[in-house]
């Protein structure tokens, strides 16, 4: 029926009339669909690396070749004073969820922050020395609002935790040019850095000596302003980077940074119980952020005490008392932390945390002390408010920011796994394990999100791949990312074995598409130990196969070959033709690249032998094969057999295999062309007949009109002479005539002087009582000149006696038998063979004239 026209049974009646109730609309499953689903796409990208176009695959490996001109991207160029604003604000970590904080002033540092612009100011690159919590972070993102008209490319905010000189410089290239899903060689890259002038700021740095050098030479417009920690490599002598060295606070910025923290005045205890603090932490501003932490929560838990007793337990609105205002008796129910608690103060910090706060705690133990991004925090934990425990460790000071991310404040860590924070640890990093595989190998999730959770992912590696037990259903392993399965079942103690493989199959492809390649190197080495412990060969297969992709890239051909035939190996195992193929022509580009090319027994080596296709030469017809010349065993031949080579061979060819394979085509060139030669040899001589007519078609006529009774006879050869008689000559028609063909009634009458001679007379035939003269003419054409007369004989009807008897004498006449007729030509015999050959000619030949006859 028409949707837009409804009919009667839309609201409950029948054809008939009928009122019957109108059905209610069906409600929404209680229950999931457990059918089967259409999988999603894999998430794949296209990418510029240098000279190659690659295409990251995560289902049968990445492919890569050699970028085609019209896929080139141009030259980038720089991004404008907006795009580089919006760069940085995402280069900063995020803000915690809650009420906005306050930023608070940096106290005691205003000398070494003019000192640092001057230096700047004058094109010097400067670094930064300063322990772990001594504010070093807070003061260079000052010292970066005050340089930020320095440059002409203005500031640029880097990361050099766990980064490496290649890693900066790309980082650099990205932040300046707009340049999305491009990466350069290393000889564009350099060329494009040094055009960059700007202010670069490097926080966590873990380079120094020739790797800081390196990088300073690849950018001589630009000025550094480096953070490092005292056991950071130092500078090289020569390198001309000033250093300043950031000291601890003195004892009154340490009590005014507890009084900022807690927004009030101290009382004389906690100020001397401060001061201790002072002598205690040698002036490090992050201990006076957590003590006034710990001060803050006192002051909360006395509040709160206060609260109770005055207005009930279950009332809502409970007033903040300050604490001066109270009596000297409720000051001595919850005393001052002690000086050891106040030099360790992590443990009794989260003891008065939010249940999430604590649990977000545990697992940034159990991952190295990396904080998963508050966004994941709710699904980790289990709890749907628990990315405001983020805010919470932000403001005791347990967490510090390190690039896009936060981390654990010096010292937590350790402090937190003396209190039992890491007795589950390994159960943490399962679940965060679980979360992250099937996060990032969600089709929604860009790659670039994945490679900001890169350091908390690639923790959870380094800790689950160890513990890696091979798979109870070992089918050459999954090979299909982005679909986890059952990870959510975190009792299942079969699927913790491919677990490690599983995260690394998702997380791999993620980190190649966000540009983030020391991640993708690192997972993919992970991810290759995984799935040898797990004795998983396809995903194996797959991590031979992207390592010898990325060192293609990279310029290590050796690595790369070595790689991919580990990879052809075990998929020729599995029988995995696609993946073979992606494999085998990356193998091509590296036997391009580095001049080898390969022979016939080393391309084949350790992979299936693939079946015929339609650009190979298909075999010769039977006919043909037939018609091949054969060799002797023991024969010399061009082209020798090869021996076959192991399966395990992979020397490189060079230059003895070019050559080599060269003359195996030079001889396959000789053996086609004999083969050829005798095919067409064949074929020109196999009608050949020895009694064909049509061999005997001759252009001169065969045939004549006779004199007496102008029936046509065959012009029998006879034997000549050589002399033409005594006293004429005999000469044919050469004049064409009017029509220019020869051999017509136009042509006009030889002139000649015919003579008989003596044997040209009629002669009698004997027995028969009288003489029949039989004239026979001759023809230029078809008589046949011999040097000396041919005698015939033949048997004579008249003797009866059946002896043969000569028919030619040099006397002149003699006596003929019937049949033989001597002409000037010389005498001839018709025999009844040559009367059928005589007919077969007239019929085929041309009939003469009388012109023609002498």
């Amino acid at each position: 029926m028409d949707p837009n026209a409804r009919g009667p049974e839309e609201y409950g009646h029948d054809g008939d009339g009928g009122n019957a109730p109108r059905p209610r609309p069906s409600r929404d499953p209680l229950t999931p669909d457990f059918g089967q689903h259409t999988p999603a796409l894999a998430r794949t990208v296209r990418l510029v690396a240098g000279d190659h176009l690659l295409t990251v695959n995560p289902v049968d490996g990445s492919e890569i070749e050699l970028c085609p001109p019209t896929q080139r991207p141009e030259s980038p160029a720089k991004r404008t004073p907006e795009q580089r604003a919006e760069a940085e604000r995402a280069a900063r970590p995020p803000s915690p969820a809650g009420p906005g904080r306050r930023t608070p002033p940096l106290l005691g540092r205003q000398d070494e922050r003019e000192q640092l612009v001057r230096l700047l100011a004058r094109g010097r690159s400067v670094r930064l020395t300063g322990p772990a919590g001594s504010g070093r972070t807070s003061l260079l993102d000052l010292v970066a609002e005050d340089c930020e008209d320095l440059a002409p490319d203005g500031v640029v905010r880097l990361t050099g935790f766990r980064r490496t000189t290649a890693d900066l410089l790309h980082a650099l290239f990205h932040a300046v040019y707009d340049a999305d899903l491009h990466r350069p060689a290393d000889e564009e890259l350099a060329a494009l850095v040094r055009e960059i002038g700007a202010v670069v700021v490097v926080d966590d740095l873990d380079l120094g000596g020739a790797a800081l050098d390196v990088l300073l030479d690849a950018t001589p417009e630009c000025a550094f302003l480096l953070g490092a920690t005292p056991d950071t490599p130092s500078p090289s002598a020569d390198s001309a980077v000033e250093e300043v060295v950031l000291t601890g606070l003195e004892r009154a910025g340490g009590v005014e940074v507890i009084e900022r923290v807690v927004d009030r005045s101290l009382t004389e205890e906690e100020a001397n119980w401060a001061g201790d603090l002072w002598f205690e932490s040698e002036g490090l501003p992050l201990r006076f952020v957590q003590a006034g932490a710990l001060l803050l929560q006192r002051d909360r838990l006395r509040a709160d005490a206060d609260a109770v007793d005055e207005f009930g337990v279950f009332e809502d609105a409970r007033p903040f008392t300050a604490p001066a205002a109270a009596g000297a008796g409720e000051a001595e129910e919850i005393p001052l932390p002690s000086l050891g608690e106040a030099a360790a103060p992590a443990p009794l910090l989260a003891a008065r945390l939010s249940a999430s706060a604590r649990a977000t705690l545990r697992f940034a133990v159990a991952l190295d002390g990396e904080v998963p991004h508050q966004a994941h925090l709710p699904a980790l934990v289990g709890d749907t408010h628990a990315d405001a425990a983020l805010g919470e460790l932000v403001d005791c000071g347990l967490v510090s920011p390190v690039g896009a991310r936060y981390r654990l404040a010096a010292g937590v860590q350790t402090q937190l796994a003396a209190a039992g924070y890491g007795d589950d640890a390994e159960a943490r990093v399962q679940s965060a394990a679980q979360h992250y595989a099937w996060w990032a190998g969600h089709p929604s999730v860009t790659p670039d999100r994945v490679s900001a959770e890169a350091d908390a992912i690639l923790a959870a590696l380094a800790v689950i791949v160890p513990a890696t037990t091979p798979s109870t259903e070992n089918s050459g392993g999954s090979g299909k990312p982005g679909n986890p399965g059952n990870l959510g079942s975190g009792e299942n103690a079969e699927d913790t074995g491919s677990l490690s493989v599983q995260l690394a199959r998702t997380a791999a492809p993620a980190f190649a598409g966000g540009l983030h390649w020391s991640a993708w190197e690192t997972a993919l080495h992970e991810g290759a130990e995984a799935s040898r412990l797990a004795g998983e060969t396809a995903d194996r297969a797959y991590f031979h196969h992207e390592l010898g992709v990325l060192a293609l890239c990279a310029g290590d051909l050796d690595r790369a070959r070595s790689e991919l035939e580990a990879s052809l190996d075990l998929r020729a195992a599995l029988a995995d033709k696609r993946g073979a193929i992606a494999g085998r022509r990356a193998l091509a580009l590296v036997a391009d690249a580095s001049g080898d090319v390969p022979g016939p027994a080393e391309a084949t080596a350790g992979e299936e032998v693939p079946e015929a296709r339609h650009e190979e030469s298909a075999s010769p017809p039977r006919g043909i094969t037939a018609a091949l010349p054969t060799f002797a065993p023991d024969a010399e031949t061009v082209v020798a057999a090869r021996p076959v080579a192991p399966a395990a061979h992979h020397g490189r060819g060079g230059i003895r295999g070019f050559a080599r394979r060269n003359l195996v085509a030079v001889g396959a060139g000789a053996l086609l062309v004999a083969v050829l030669g005798t095919v067409v040899t064949l074929g020109a001589t196999s009608n050949n007949d020895a009694n064909d007519p049509s061999d005997r078609v001759n252009v001169n006529p065969s045939a004549s009109t006779g004199l007496d009774d102008g029936e046509l006879g065959a012009a029998t050869p006879g034997a000549d002479t050589g002399t033409g008689g005594a006293g004429g000559t005999t000469s044919s028609p050469t004049d064409p005539g009017p029509d220019g063909t020869m051999g017509t009634s136009d042509d006009p009458t030889p002139t000649a002087s015919a003579t008989p001679t003596q044997g040209a007379s009629s002669s009698p035939t004997s027995g028969s009582g009288g003489t029949s003269p039989t004239p026979t003419p001759s023809s230029s054409g078809t008589s046949s000149h011999s040097p000396s007369p041919s005698p015939t004989t033949s048997p004579t009807s008249g003797s009866g006696s059946g002896s043969p008897s000569p028919s030619a004498s040099p006397s002149g006449t003699s006596p003929t038998p019937s049949g033989t007729s001597t002409s000037a030509s010389g005498p001839t015999t018709s025999s009844p063979a040559s009367s059928i050959s005589s007919s077969q000619s007239t019929g085929a030949g041309t009939q003469g004239t009388p012109d023609q006859v002498i």
